[in-house]
C-alpha cells in the first residue's frame, strides 16, 4: 500500500486487519478500533490493577486523527519523530489486541516512508523483547514522570543497536554466499550450481516438491542437488516425505546468521 498511499491510518488499520487474520487476536475486531476500555498490566489483573489506563474508546478517532497529523509533520530529526510517534501510539493503545506488534511494524514502515532505508526492512523486536522491562518501564515513565528524554534516548539506542546487529547479519549472509558458491559447485559440478544456491538463499525453509519445481533447473538434477547438498550437510532434512507429503528441508548456516545464535 505504501508504493501508493502515504502512511496513514487507513494503512494502519489494514495492516492490523491482516495481522491478526487467521492468527492471535483474530476475533478481536481486526481493522476496526477498540469500543471498550483496555489496560496494560499483569495478565487477569482489573483496570483498578493496571498499570496503565489508555483513553476511552470514544476519544480515539480524534486521538489517532491527532496522531496521523503528526506522521507527516515537519520535524528536526525524523528519528526522534520516530520515537514519539512509537510512544504515541502505544499510549493511544487503539485496538483490543495487536498493539506492540503493530507500534513495531510502525519502525521500519516509517523509516521506509521518510526514505531512511531502502526497503521497509528493518526488526527492531529482537531489542525490546530482549529489555521488555526497560522498553515498558521507559514508556510507563512517559505518562507518570514526562520523561520524554530518557524514553527517546532509550529508542534512538535501539535503533543504534538493532542497525549495527542488522549490518552484521548482512554481511554474514554475503560471506556465506561467497563461501556456498565455491562449496555447492565444487559439490554438484553442474552449470546450475548457483541457481540452486540462490533457490536456498531466498526460501531457506523449503519442500522437496517446491524446490523441484521452482527452482528452474531440471527436476532429476534438482532431485539429485537435495541429495548431495544433504549429503554435504548444506541441507539438513526437517522432516522425510510420506506418502504424497513432501520432505521438508532447511538450510541451517542461513537461519542461524538470521537468528543471530546456533538454532539449527
Amino acid at each position: 500500500m505504501l508504493t501508493d498511499l502515504p502512511l496513514s491510518l487507513r494503512v494502519i488499520r489494514e495492516a492490523h486487519q491482516v495481522l491478526l487474520s487467521g492468527g492471535r487476536g483474530e476475533g478481536k475486531s481486526p481493522g476496526e478500533y477498540r469500543r471498550v476500555p483496555n489496560w496494560i498490566g499483569p495478565p487477569g489483573c482489573t483496570i483498578d490493577q493496571a498499570r496503565f489506563v489508555p483513553i476511552q474508546a470514544d476519544r480515539l478517532p480524534e486521538a489517532m486523527s491527532v496522531w496521523e497529523r503528526d506522521i507527516h509533520r515537519d520535524a528536526p530529526d525524523p528519528l526522534v519523530q520516530l520515537a514519539i510517534l512509537h510512544a504515541e501510539f502505544e499510549a493511544l493503545h487503539p485496538f483490543l489486541d495487536g498493539n506492540g506488534r503493530l507500534g513495531r511494524m510502525l519502525v521500519p514502515l516509517f523509516l521506509w516512508h521518510t526514505s531512511l532505508i531502502r526497503a521497509p526492512r528493518f526488526y527492531i523486536s529482537a531489542y525490546f523483547e530482549a529489555r521488555r522491562d526497560a522498553y515498558y518501564d521507559g514508556l510507563l515513565a512517559l505518562s507518570r514522570d514526562d520523561d520524554w528524554t530518557g524514553w527517546c534516548r532509550f529508542f534512538l539506542e535501539a535503533v543504534q543497536a538493532q542497525t549495527k546487529d542488522n549490518l552484521a547479519k548482512a554481511q554474514g549472509i554475503i560471506d556465506l554466499y561467497d563461501r556456498m558458491k565455491e562449496r555447492v559447485t565444487e559439490l554438484t559440478r553442474s552449470q546450475y550450481a548457483i541457481r540452486a544456491l540462490d533457490r536456498i538463499f531466498a526460501h531457506p525453509i523449503f519442500s522437496s516438491t517446491h524446490f523441484v519445481s521452482g527452482a528452474g533447473i531440471p527436476e532429476p538434477t534438482a532431485r539429485g542437488f537435495l541429495r548431495v547438498l544433504r549429503e554435504g550437510e548444506i541441507l539438513k532434512l526437517v522432516s522425510l516425505g510420506r506418502g504424497r507429503r513432501a520432505s521438508v528441508l532447511i538450510f541451517p548456516a542461513l537461519l542461524n546468521i538470521a537468528e543471530g545464535e546456533e538454532v539449527f
